[in-house]
């Protein structure tokens, strides 16, 4: 997972959160939600992550919206990867449907403003 982060981070990618949901759902054990902002930025962390992972040696089980650009869910069957444009991350705050579970500590490097 946290090499997940790490080539987010390498396109830029904002805000990363880390969910802990093991026992609260029966399709994953971690949730990775990522901001970018703007479509080709979503795009690029999308592709980054996915080489990443598939040379790691995992296998995507599934994927959606990456022809639109403004969110793409990244499906490895223990973390699910969100990775959406700023005004859709908020309109959809996937982070307070899963307020009751754990958040996992990154290393990041603060939001620029």
């Amino acid at each position: 997972m946290n090499d997940a982060v790490g080539w987010a981070l390498e396109k830029k990618a904002l805000d990363p959160t880390l969910i802990d949901v093991r026992g609260l759902c029966s399709y994953a054990d971690f949730l990775l939600i990522l901001g970018a902002t703007s479509g080709r930025q979503v795009r690029a962390i999308s592709e980054t992550v996915r080489r990443g992972m598939r040379s790691d040696g995992h296998r995507t089980l599934g994927s959606e919206g990456a022809d639109e650009g403004r969110w793409v869910l990244l499906d490895y069957g223990e973390l699910v990867i969100h990775i959406f444009i700023d005004e859709l991350r908020d309109f959809y705050d996937l982070e307070s449907l899963w307020v009751d579970a754990p958040r996992l500590t990154l290393d990041v490097p603060a939001r620029p403003d």
